[in-house]
């Protein structure tokens, strides 16, 4: 996250010093910053204990989507139509490919969180739908 706003602000000061290349920093910002509604939204719904919710999985859901979608694919025809093109310096092409490559790494850490979340809830299924098989055939539940 440190990298992520530390390159942000060194792309804005470049932007601004410079007088070039402003379209591309807003280009990364808007995409960085576009699921952040959603990450404030899981906050809100951890905060007043609604996240282990029927929301708090569509919210969830949406950022995974959302993320995936716009900073790794929409991004990675940014960053080639920025690498293919001569107009911009060296160092905003070296601050594309640092952008992207962070979101890369956030994209792992989402990735995993979402594999443990969906793991635990296929089990947590299992179990109850094991638990109501044995209730209908035998009238016990199983024990340990």
């Amino acid at each position: 996250m440190l990298a992520h706003h530390t390159l942000s602000i060194l792309g804005i000061i470049m932007a601004l010093v410079l007088g070039e290349s402003g379209t591309e920093v807003n280009a990364v910002l808007f995409g960085s910053e576009i699921t952040n509604p959603l990450l404030q939204m899981r906050w809100f719904l951890r905060e007043t204990g609604h996240y282990h919710s029927f929301t708090g999985d569509v919210v969830d859901f949406l950022f995974a989507a959302l993320f995936t979608g716009v900073r790794i694919g929409i991004g990675a025809h940014l960053l080639f139509c920025e690498m293919v093109s001569p107009k911009p310096r060296w160092f905003v092409k070296v601050g594309g490919v640092a952008m992207y490559a962070v979101s890369w790494c956030f994209m792992f850490s989402i990735w995993r969180f979402a594999w443990r979340k969906s793991s635990k809830k296929y089990h947590t299924w299992r179990s109850r739908r094991s638990e109501e098989w044995q209730l209908k055939h035998n009238g016990h539940l199983k024990t340990h």
